[in-house]
């Protein structure tokens, strides 16, 4: 498979498209890499810096139906029929990508085959698997500040599992604990009061 950006450079802005577009459609420039490729797909457009309204919760869900079968061993993905063949206006895809394309350059010149065992071993992807499962539970919760920095810890292990780049994933999990982290400290906050430590990292900034 070629590099990812310049695969979906050239099925998006290259090749003529219908107006709207299916998952089933992107899944044409899948080749091996599936599970990854899947992951690093449904989470950009949380991901990004740019409003993605509507998006986390489908997204998430379909991320959760995928993260389980990393868990419990499945080489191939199986997805939910409804979702894979939910239209998806083309415009759309293609202004998420328009931000996302450089970010996923910038990933694929560092990554490499190394550590392959963290992304191809049933420990690794076990591990792997559950990270992204809680990740997507968190992009499903309706609280501020809940979605986009689990989405960039699916990315980035998605993209360290397409590549067999255990490095980059291992990088993904440490964002994935971050997140769990800090949105601890947002659930804490809402449930008992009290400011999350998010607001108080601001406030330190402030200062």
């Amino acid at each position: 498979m070629a590099k990812l950006s310049k695969e979906l450079n050239h099925f998006f802005f290259e090749e003529q498209r219908p107006n709207y577009v299916t998952l089933e459609d992107i899944l044409q420039i899948a080749g091996d890499s599936i599970f990854g490729f899947l992951f690093v797909i449904l989470s950009l457009p949380s991901a990004l810096p740019v409003p993605a309204p509507g998006y986390s919760i489908p997204f998430g869900i379909l991320m959760l139906v995928l993260a389980v079968q990393l868990i419990i061993g499945r080489q191939k993905p199986w997805l939910p029929h409804k979702m894979a063949s939910h239209k998806i206006k083309l415009e759309t895809v293609q202004k998420f990508l328009k931000g996302g394309i450089p970010w996923l350059q910038k990933i694929e010149a560092i990554t490499r085959p190394r550590l392959p065992y963290v992304c191809t071993t049933i420990p690794g992807r076990f591990i792997i698997g559950m990270a992204i499962a809680l990740m997507s539970i968190f992009m499903m919760i309706p609280i501020p500040g809940t979605n986009t920095l689990p989405a960039i810890g699916i990315f980035v292990v998605g993209f360290g599992l397409m590549e067999d780049d255990g490095a980059i994933s291992l990088g993904g999990l440490g964002i994935c604990l971050t997140a769990i982290v800090l949105i601890g400290s947002i659930f804490t906050a809402v449930i008992w009061g009290g400011s999350s430590l998010i607001d108080q990292i601001k406030v330190l900034l402030g200062r």
